[in-house]
């Protein structure tokens, strides 16, 4: 019964403090699409699509994915004739930069600088483009969608827009609960039965590939499994829990970034007709490059500083 209590006490906490982020940003996103500042930004950053091999209006599912949700980016790619490498090139953008505000946030709650997340997110996802769109010349054909988008009622009036963005925050929050409190409960069984002990063992080699201490595991594999959305109860427990160093918090969540929901983000753009392995690899292989770079970047500026510490000492 303890296990049970500590681990709804725990999962209901990890939901109040989640809620206090996903409820207004959600509503105020919500809101800002029958406005005119969505359709403003959508026009100030499609010159720039070129860069990435994108048409002007991809811009649409680019703001839509990373002011919303994944979800919300397919709907917007859905909506437009798009080749199959357009399609590709947003696939990857949105899968390294996406759900922006609700992510930043929860990043921020573990500790991570802000800088360093909207770095690596804004920058893997323009670099991989560019990279794509520069390397292959294939993917000419119109992309064949093998879903058609939703419509939905466009609300009459601000009171109808409100209520229905004070539905979605609603339902946001309602959905982080029902996910994260049953979560928190099998952790807290996990732990109290040294199952994620041994668990963080078997994971100790890869984790010091990565250069991130071991008690960091909780937190990569809630993450990676389940995102960085509904892995954030886990992540933040594990993080108080634990004792992970902002260090290793910022190093998990960099991996995190490229390689987060690693199957189910991969496996919801099949219905675009793209291919979804090199999707896969791409992310995953980007995840441990980096992770790995700034790892040995950070040893070697520890071990400089500890260097003219002692310099200066004698």
């Amino acid at each position: 019964m303890s296990t049970i209590k500590n681990g709804l006490l725990a999962g209901l906490k990890t939901s109040w403090t989640l809620s206090k982020i996903i409820f207004p940003i959600t509503l105020l996103i919500v809101i800002l699409q029958y406005t005119p500042v969505l359709p403003w930004v959508i026009d100030f950053v499609s010159p720039v699509m070129g860069i990435f091999g994108l048409r002007g209006d991809a811009a649409i599912p680019l703001v839509l994915g990373n002011a919303l949700n994944l979800y919300a980016g397919i709907a917007g790619i859905l909506s437009l004739e798009l080749t199959v490498k357009e399609v590709f090139i947003l696939a990857v953008m949105l899968s390294f930069s996406h759900n922006i505000f609700i992510e930043t946030g929860v990043a921020l709650k573990v500790g991570v600088k802000l800088w360093v997340v909207l770095l690596v997110r804004f920058g893997l996802a323009a670099i991989s483009a560019i990279v794509i769109n520069l390397v292959w010349s294939g993917g000419s054909d119109i992309a064949q969608y093998g879903m058609a988008p939703k419509v939905a009622e466009i609300p009459e009036g601000w009171m109808e827009i409100i209520l229905l963005g004070f539905q979605k925050a609603s339902f946001g929050v309602l959905q982080l609960a029902l996910v994260v409190i049953p979560l928190m409960i099998v952790i807290q069984y996990l732990k109290d039965k040294q199952y994620l002990l041994k668990f963080s063992r078997k994971l100790a080699p890869f984790m010091k590939l990565l250069g991130i201490e071991q008690n960091a595991s909780m937190t990569l594999v809630s993450g990676l499994v389940i995102g960085l959305a509904f892995g954030a109860g886990v992540m933040i427990q594990a993080v108080q829990d634990d004792g992970v160093s902002k260090k290793d918090a910022t190093l998990v969540f960099i991996f995190l970034v490229a390689c987060h929901a690693v199957i189910e983000d991969t496996l919801i753009f099949i219905p675009l007709g793209i291919p979804i392995w090199p999707l896969f690899l791409l992310r995953l292989g980007t995840a441990f490059v980096l992770t790995i770079v700034v790892a040995t970047i950070w040893k070697r500026a520890e071990q400089t500083k500890r260097k003219e510490v002692l310099l200066h000492d004698n």
